[in-house]
């Protein structure tokens, strides 16, 4: 008897080991790789920032480390997260894309941003660009026409603890007049001219940047300084991005 209880006990002993051996290993299994990936995307992160941003003439340090903070794996569709830290533009649904992130920082530098100010983006998209705003402004006001864009990159930026950013879904040719006059305006869709509701928001002495240019045609990255109510433009360089939609199609726009 005594020889068949000391089995039963180790018997319930291997089974124990075992058991837990077992859990190890699917723990190991289902968390380690996501480490390593983990560490595979920092690394992506820094050669991108020295590569891409750095090495094509990005010199704004606060631009730098928004850049290098926010992680733009989490803004891409899972079947492109390989390729998110590549530099240029990934497809995230509706037509619409995220852009390179050499564009995102040049556009960033160029709306010269203090910790103080208050940004309108028009154009959303995946947020990528909106959580860059954010680590740079006092506060971000964001506008995106596509709903379920708009949804999942409130869902998203609001997982990521940004608390500085307001985002509505609408037509972002008409701004958000309750919210401005803003400091600084980035649209991140192309269209033949400033639409004058955004040229209204922006608060004298204010930068607005946005690519000028109709779809598949000649687009140029400009600056538009407010000054004495009038714009001061600047042509930087040649741009491909996708079209504003809304209102701005209207032939009497």
């Amino acid at each position: 008897m005594n020889t068949i209880i000391s089995f039963l006990k180790l018997s319930s002993k291997l089974v124990y080991l075992f058991c837990a051996l077992a859990l190890f290993l699917q723990i190991s299994e289902r968390y380690v790789p996501a480490a390593e990936r983990e560490s595979g995307e920092v690394s992506a992160r820094s050669t991108m920032l020295e590569r891409d941003l750095r090495g094509r003439g990005i010199k704004d340090e606060r631009v730098l480390a928004a850049m290098e903070a926010v992680p733009r794996h989490l803004f891409v569709p899972d079947r492109l997260r390989d390729s998110a830290y590549d530099d240029r533009p990934l497809p995230i649904g509706a037509g619409q894309t995220i852009s390179q992130p050499y564009m995102v920082a040049l556009m960033s530098e160029l709306l010269v941003l203090k910790a103080t100010d208050t940004v309108l983006e028009i154009g959303t998209g995946s947020g990528y660009q909106t959580a860059v705003l954010a680590r740079l402004a006092a506060s971000v006001s964001s506008i995106e026409i596509v709903p379920s864009l708009g949804e999942r990159a409130k869902k998203l930026l609001h997982a990521l603890g940004y608390k500085n950013i307001e985002l509505k879904i609408g037509d972002g040719f008409f701004g958000w007049e309750e919210r401005g006059p803003f400091e600084a305006i980035l649209v991140t869709a192309a269209a033949p001219k400033i639409p004058e509701p955004l040229w209204r928001q922006l608060r004298e002495g204010g930068r607005l940047v946005m690519p000028l240019g109709e779809e598949s045609k000649s687009q140029r990255l400009i600056r538009a300084r407010k000054s004495a109510g009038q714009p001061v433009i600047e042509d930087f360089t040649e741009v491909l991005f996708v079209p504003l939609r809304g209102a701005v199609e209207e032939p009497s726009r």
